[in-house]
């Protein structure tokens, strides 16, 4: 079932504790389709969340939340109820400052709000494609910095989550703008409001002028899905 025109779908039939290549390859190719997918009552164990996740390639720790104490690749993503700020509020592909952007991302949900709570994702393949042509000729050839000081709002404002034993140095790499795809061959728009902070090779006011409507264009609803979460539900979702 289609979440939206632009991305998004869930899936009925499948089995997420059944990692052989057959369903793994259903999986795949239904990910690289919809860009994001999602299960609902998959009530995988932490040990069957991180065989799946070996499917897509080695498992990545994040670099400034400690993960669970037995699985360190797994983090709870926890929000007290006198916390105001939401977990990833501001859009955003997962740490991007790495050297090269993570495959793919395995959400699953454990306690969920009896409202609210929605998960929304943006296809940067139809971003890129609908972008205005001005844009992108100033932007296709080049690279932008991503910087890991965007993760210091999500150390500072959610008490129920550990940080890692760090002083949150910034931790930065450049990619390309415009990316391609290795699977689909298909162009992406590589940038994002929280980890992006600069155009390489330009002033910042042209920099940070191109980024804000590059960003605005991002998060149109037209370009989005939403999901509504409901216990044992699952999202794996392509992060490049």
């Amino acid at each position: 079932e289609l979440l939206s025109g632009a991305c998004g779908a869930e899936i009925i039939g499948i089995n997420l504790r059944d990692t052989s290549g057959g369903n793994i390859k259903i999986i795949k190719d239904l990910l690289f389709e919809h860009k994001v997918i999602f299960f609902r009552n998959q009530d995988i164990t932490h040990q069957e969340q991180i065989d799946l996740s070996k499917c897509f390639g080695p498992i990545e720790k994040h670099a400034y939340v400690k993960g669970l104490p037995e699985y360190p690749e797994i983090l709870r993503i926890v929000k007290e109820p006198f916390e105001k700020n939401n977990w990833g509020e501001n859009w955003h592909s997962d740490v991007s400052y790495n050297p090269e952007p993570t495959l793919a991302v395995i959400l699953k949900s454990v306690e969920i709000p009896p409202i609210g709570g929605d998960t929304m994702f943006a296809n940067m393949e139809l971003a890129w494609e609908t972008l205005d042509e001005k844009i992108k000729n100033k932007v296709k050839d080049k690279k932008a910095l991503h910087s890991s000081l965007g993760a210091a709002f999500f150390v500072d404002n959610y008490k129920g989550m550990e940080a890692r034993d760090t002083n949150l140095e910034e931790y930065s790499n450049e990619h390309p703008i415009v990316r391609t795809h290795p699977e689909t061959g298909k162009k992406i728009l590589y940038v994002n409001w929280t980890y992006t902070k600069s155009i390489v090779g330009i002033d910042k006011k042209e920099s940070d002028d191109l980024l804000t409507k590059i960003f605005k264009h991002q998060e149109r609803l037209e370009l989005t899905c939403r999901f509504k979460w409901t216990k044992n539900a699952v999202a794996i979702w392509d992060n490049r």
